[in-house]
């Protein structure tokens, strides 16, 4: 018995101090994944030395004799530190997940196959200029030499069995293009009129999805009427779009009349979704005739907001309506019909991977507006009105589509009218670009590509239009000398924050979405209420967690009925509470659960699911709850204090 306690007990420390030596092998192994920070690496490729010096927080700060071989060694970087995002980058926009998850991706591969966005992407190499696709070249040039080196590749590629093919323009392209679709998304909320008007005269929908504050109510088309000859509504199909529910950015810049130092300050924190690795990465590039750092795209040549030695820059979403929804009336021959009569559908036949499955034949329909979307899925073609399908225009989607050369143009501006040269090219999204400048100059502009829709449009892209009445067709773009723009304004100050940049009397609709003025006028509080801004002052801005649309609807929550003991303490803590949305307080978690449960109570079977997954219907419905609709009033007066009941 001893014996054989004393061999149990051997073999459990011979398996222990294997099982350690295993763990120990594979974190040396998998240490070697990490970047190369010290020494020297010999590459053919480069024209001559670069230097790469990594700072405290490791970012890289380039040193090239060339543009290109800046670029080449951003690529490099790139690679080295993000490998497996830019794959999973590279392969969202070409729809291809599944050769790598399995059938797990099919409905999102084929989605955006359909949408086209690696297709467009190879087009726009095409429009771009010389010097662009040089740095293209290089980019993708870097990236390729460190595969070259065989390295040890990410876990991720280990657990997907999975190896990285050569980076190419392409794939740097599309990417941008994705970028433009995470901050789109206004199709969702034609979808959602659309849907509505199945049972809501027009004015209840234009309650449920109101103006923005201040602006009139919409003079559209009784949707009611349009869509009474279809039988069935697509609103599933909200189902692809992006959701960005909880983001917003801002961006704001004064003069340096209103600075400690007398020069502009420029401040910027574009929010976008949390992921792990983050969405940006920050790098320096020097070269002859460029230095710039700030925010760049991993997959992505180029500084895409930041900052040279003349000039600032910083991006807001301006949240334009660049996407409409056409509704394809099919013909016995299985084309559709346009103004002049039927015709046919251009086809594409695409092979769709799939892990562990056979490859997938996907037969892609495109009308004169662009891809049948409602191809995509059984549930999308069940929800299409019968014996039509749904089309989906998309600026982004252009042949002549340049917003990758604008970010390698902003890089090198020097003035405004450089800067403003950079932002012509840059097409979609369309952004709230706030400018600053060496010499005292501050400036705005909302640079990207808007549809110019004809006079006798009575939908505005609010909701899908017949494809087959001209009167609904883009009528080109909004000239880039008519876009909404400022500079060296008397105030002294810029503030976006996705907020209506248009002034009263704008002559082109940019959209019917803004999100409210909340947080645009929270900035411009904060800096009128400081005479002489400094970096630290900007800091305390950024900082600032302070709600003004709580602070408004405060006191219709405190005028609640509590129906307990806990909901009664609640509302006295709300009592004495300034709006401040500070972490580890509770009462912005009892503000925020009665606010929820109070949208969900009043709009819940109206809208159901699609209200429960559309930012804008609950966001705008506080504008109506602020504005004293006497309707929301009686809600506001009923519904209990959810988070102590």
């Amino acid at each position: 018995m001893r014996r054989t306690l004393r061999f149990a007990g051997k073999f459990a420390a011979l398996l222990a101090a294997l099982v350690a030596a295993l763990l120990a092998g594979a974190y040396l192994y998998l240490r070697q994944s990490l970047p190369k920070t010290e020494g020297e690496i010999r590459l053919a490729a480069l024209a001559a030395p670069v230097d790469v010096l990594r700072d405290r927080y490791g970012i890289p700060h380039i040193f090239a004799a060339s543009v290109e071989d800046a670029s080449f060694a951003l690529g490099f970087v790139h690679a080295q530190d993000r490998l497996w995002q830019m794959e999973m980058n590279r392969r969202i926009a070409a729809g291809r997940l599944a050769e790598i998850v399995g059938a797990g991706a099919l409905e999102t591969d084929r989605f955006l196959r359909t949408l086209g966005v690696r297709r467009a992407a190879a087009a726009n190499l095409r429009a771009l200029d010389a010097e662009t696709r040089r740095l293209l070249d290089a980019y993708a040039a870097g990236v390729n030499a460190f595969l070259a080196a065989d390295p040890v590749l990410p876990i991720e590629f280990w657990l997907t069995r999975s190896t990285p093919e050569p980076w190419t323009p392409v794939d740097s392209v599309a990417w941008i293009k994705m970028m433009a679709w995470d901050l789109g998304g206004n199709w969702r909320n034609e979808l959602l009129r659309m849907r509505l008007a199945k049972t809501l005269p027009l004015a209840r929908i234009h309650e449920l999805l109101p103006p923005y504050p201040g602006e009139p109510v919409p003079v559209i088309a009784d949707l009611k009427e349009l869509y009474s000859s279809m039988e069935r509504d697509a609103v599933r199909l909200a189902q692809f779009a992006p959701d960005n529910q909880g983001l917003g950015s801002n961006n704001w810049v004064v003069s340096g009349a209103r600075t400690v130092s007398g020069k502009p300050l420029l401040a910027n924190d574009p929010h976008l979704g949390l992921t792990a690795p983050p969405v940006w990465y920050f790098a320096q590039l020097s070269a002859p005739g460029m230095n710039v750092i700030g925010a760049t795209l991993p997959g992505v040549p180029g500084v895409i907001l930041g900052r040279n030695e003349r000039i600032a820059w910083g991006f807001t979403n301006t949240g334009p309506d660049v996407q409409d929804l056409y509704i394809e009336k099919l013909d016995a021959a299985g084309g559709y019909h346009t103004p002049e009569g039927p015709t046919p559908f251009q086809v594409i036949e695409e092979i769709v991977r799939v892990k562990g499955a056979e490859p997938e034949k996907l037969r892609v329909r495109i009308s004169r507006h662009g891809p049948v979307i409602s191809d995509v899925s059984r549930l999308a073609q069940e929800e299409a009105p019968r014996g039509h399908v749904i089309a989906f225009s998309w600026t982004a989607l252009a042949e002549d589509d340049r917003s990758t050369q604008a970010a390698l143009k902003f890089a090198r501006a020097r003035e405004w009218e450089g800067f403003l040269a950079a932002a012509r090219d840059f097409h979609a999204p369309q952004q709230n670009i706030v400018y600053a400048d060496i010499e005292g100059n501050i400036g705005f502009v909302a640079a990207g590509r808007v549809p110019h829709r004809r006079p006798g449009n009575d939908l505005k892209g609010m909701a899908p239009a017949p494809g087959w009445q001209a009167r609904y067709d883009w009528d080109g773009y909004v000239p880039f000398e008519q876009l909404p723009r400022s500079y060296n304004p008397a105030g002294g100050s810029i503030v976006t924050a996705n907020h209506r940049v248009t002034p009263p009397g704008y002559p082109h609709f940019i959209s019917s979405d803004w999100q409210p003025p909340y947080r645009a006028n929270r900035i411009q509080q904060l800096l009128e209420a400081t005479p002489q801004h400094s970096v630290q002052s900007f800091a305390r801005i950024q900082a600032d967690a302070v709600s003004l649309a709580m602070r408004e609807l405060l006191p219709k929550l405190l005028a609640t009925r509590p129906r307990s003991e806990g909901a009664r303490k609640a509302l006295e803590l709300l009592a004495k509470w300034d709006g401040a949305m500070a972490p580890g307080r509770a009462e912005p978690l009892i503000a925020w659960a009665w606010w929820r449960e109070l949208t969900r109570a009043i709009y819940a079977d109206e809208l159901g699911d699609a209200f429960r997954s559309n930012w804008l219907a609950r966001a705008v419905f506080l504008g109506n709850v602020l504005s004293g609709d006497t309707e929301h009033e009686r809600w506001c007066d009923d519904v209990r204090t959810p988070a102590t009941e």
